[in-house]
């Protein structure tokens, strides 16, 4: 008996502390828990700005978006329901009718072959109609869902209304802005009139960079020697973000800009101001813009070349080298010959002096000519030691 009794009080003594391991463990994990839920009020500072765009072209680009998940949750959510009902419906335990012989039931095929089918209908003539009216080449036709880009009356006069110009240069580690109808240029800011359709030209000065406004419209690519174009418009007033969407480098993480919106002779008041600027920008100072340099501050321009944007979109603002149009125009009519062939140093953009290191010389990369009985060019080397 007194053995028994042992066991029990051993019993006991050995139960006492898993308990308290237990009511400390669920202590500590309720009060992880607590102190985790505060961090989901950090996001009431994120935007949906995709969502809920201010420009008429991403306003488009949402709602093709939200149709296109709509239509794809239409086959998902309806799989997966009924997934779990089969396997409810049919599991082991189950009293309902089995039929081991059932092999087709041309309702339900038609059902399951027909609504997928009619989705992928759906969704591949809204991705159609979206890709050619949402081209960014493409000139606007309304300014709004309410407001076409010309009134009847205008239309009526024949007055078209012309888009605002924006020359934009991806630089590193930052954005050039060049208004050439106005005069002025800006880093790192970009100012639009509301409901005003805008047009953007866009190169970019050394690697491939991408330019995306979400409240604006989709991002579109810049490439150096190549430009692309985005016509959009905002319809709101406001200051919204604008980034690089496309790795460019150690500063591509600051490669950030402002976009304002601004209403009435807002936009006005501001290229008043930017002209009333001393610093001017023409060739040998976007030479020093050029070079790379990071999370620059936003600063205008008073007066710009106004052959800056075709030279940078060419690769020939340095005067010394050949531009990229005459290039081709040249081998067009069957190139320089073989007199023009040594002096290919003019052809080319040196990139290590752009951004500010050592030129590579005055040699040509071209240092003899073979040909079928010369395969070496030995000749060639010869002649040029003689002369």
């Amino acid at each position: 008996m007194g053995h028994s009794v042992l066991c029990a009080v051993q019993d006991i003594e050995l139960e006492r502390p898993s308990i308290i391991r237990k009511r400390g463990t669920g202590s500590v994990r309720t009060c992880r828990i607590l102190a985790v839920l505060p961090l989901f009020a950090l996001l009431g500072g994120c935007q949906a700005v995709l969502l809920s765009p201010s420009g008429d072209v991403a306003l488009q680009q949402r709602n093709i978006m939200l149709i296109s998940v709509a239509l794809m949750l239409a086959i998902i959510i309806p799989v997966m329901a009924l997934t779990v009902f089969f396997a409810w419906r049919y599991r082991a335990a189950a009293e309902s009718e089995y039929d081991p012989d059932w092999h087709h039931s041309l309702p339900l095929e038609v059902v399951i072959w027909a609504i997928p089918l009619l989705i992928v209908i759906i969704l591949g003539a809204i991705t159609w109609m979206g890709t050619h009216l949402l081209d960014p080449y493409r000139p606007l036709n309304r300014i709004s869902a309410s407001q076409p880009i010309q009134t009847s009356q205008q239309a009526a006069q024949g007055r078209e209304r012309k888009p605002l110009i924006i020359q934009v240069v991806a630089l590193d580690w930052k954005w050039l802005f060049i208004y050439p109808e106005q005069g002025v240029a800006s880093v790192n800011e970009v100012v639009a009139p509301v409901n005003q359709p805008i047009e953007f030209h866009i190169t970019s000065s050394s690697v491939m960079n991408s330019l995306f406004i979400p409240a604006l419209a989709g991002q579109i690519y810049a490439m150096p020697g190549m430009q692309t174009k985005l016509n959009a418009v905002i319809n709101h007033a406001g200051d919204f973000d604008g980034f690089s969407a496309n790795y460019s480098g150690e500063g591509f993480s600051g490669m950030r800009f402002r976009f304002k919106g601004l209403e009435g002779g807002g936009f006005d008041d501001w290229v008043r101001q930017a002209r009333e600027k001393t610093e001017k920008l023409g060739r040998e100072e976007y030479l020093v813009l050029e070079r790379p340099s990071e999370r620059e501050k936003p600063r205008q321009f008073g007066t710009v070349a106004p052959d800056l944007f075709d030279a940078v979109l060419n690769m020939c603002v340095d005067r010394t080298k050949m531009c990229m149009r005459d290039m081709m125009a040249m081998d067009a009519k069957g190139g320089g010959g073989k007199e023009g062939i040594h002096t290919v140093m003019a052809l080319h953009y040196d990139k290590t002096t752009r951004r500010g290191g050592e030129p590579l010389g005055p040699r040509p990369f071209v240092t003899a000519i073979c040909s079928p009985t010369d395969v070496y060019g030995k000749d060639g080397l010869a002649a040029r030691a003689a002369n």
